[in-house]
């Protein structure tokens, strides 16, 4: 079982993931920011990624130093299930309808962070959320997973369902591009 953990305690933030790469998409997750738990249990299902996540922040100021710690963790985490990256598939792509909205993720765990978000535009705040957040989200999770990350929200009328697409998407990918497929390190240079 390739499995990760980490704990984050900072003046703002405190927050612990527990995660299974080879699980079913069992989610446990905590956070003070019920949209976000939406979203993350989302991608906990697609994924079959089991993450166990709990976290408070000082929302009071606002969401933005929760968001960014909990991608920045669950990132931490996946890097640490991935160990060396060996006989991962290494690629994963997704295109995911919600509804009136599509999006398309694609993931190549190259050890080399990268985000490229394209995003539509979105109303300022979704649940509680301030939209500008979820860049927020991916840009710490992709770089602390080290995995290039692109994202591109193709068209949609629903913020809900445009941004519940992209996690959808994000989940559909990374279990593409973590399945175990093969015994070497999927890169010509020998290692990721």
């Amino acid at each position: 079982m390739r499995k990760g953990t980490f704990k984050r305690k900072t003046k703002e933030t405190d927050i612990s993931v527990d995660l299974n790469l080879d699980g079913t998409g069992k989610a446990e997750i905590n956070t003070p920011i019920g949209f976000l738990n939406h979203m993350l249990e989302l991608f906990s299902f697609f994924s079959k990624i089991d993450l166990k996540l709990m976290a408070s922040g000082d929302v009071l100021v606002d969401f933005h130093h929760t968001v960014e710690d909990i991608g920045i963790s669950i990132g931490e985490a996946v890097s640490t299930a991935l160990s060396d990256r060996a006989g991962i598939h290494r690629f994963g792509h997704a295109v995911t309808p919600m509804d009136e909205a599509l999006s398309q993720v694609v993931i190549d765990v190259s050890g080399r962070p990268f985000l490229v978000y394209r995003s539509v535009p979105l109303p300022e705040k979704i649940g509680e959320m301030d939209s500008e957040l979820f860049e927020v989200f991916f840009h710490a999770f992709a770089f602390r997973a080290k995995l290039t990350l692109h994202i591109n929200m193709i068209y949609g009328d629903n913020g809900h369902h445009i941004i519940e697409s992209c996690f959808k998407g994000l989940g559909r990918a990374m279990r593409q591009a973590v399945k175990v497929t093969e015994k070497d390190i999927p890169s010509t240079k020998g290692v990721i």
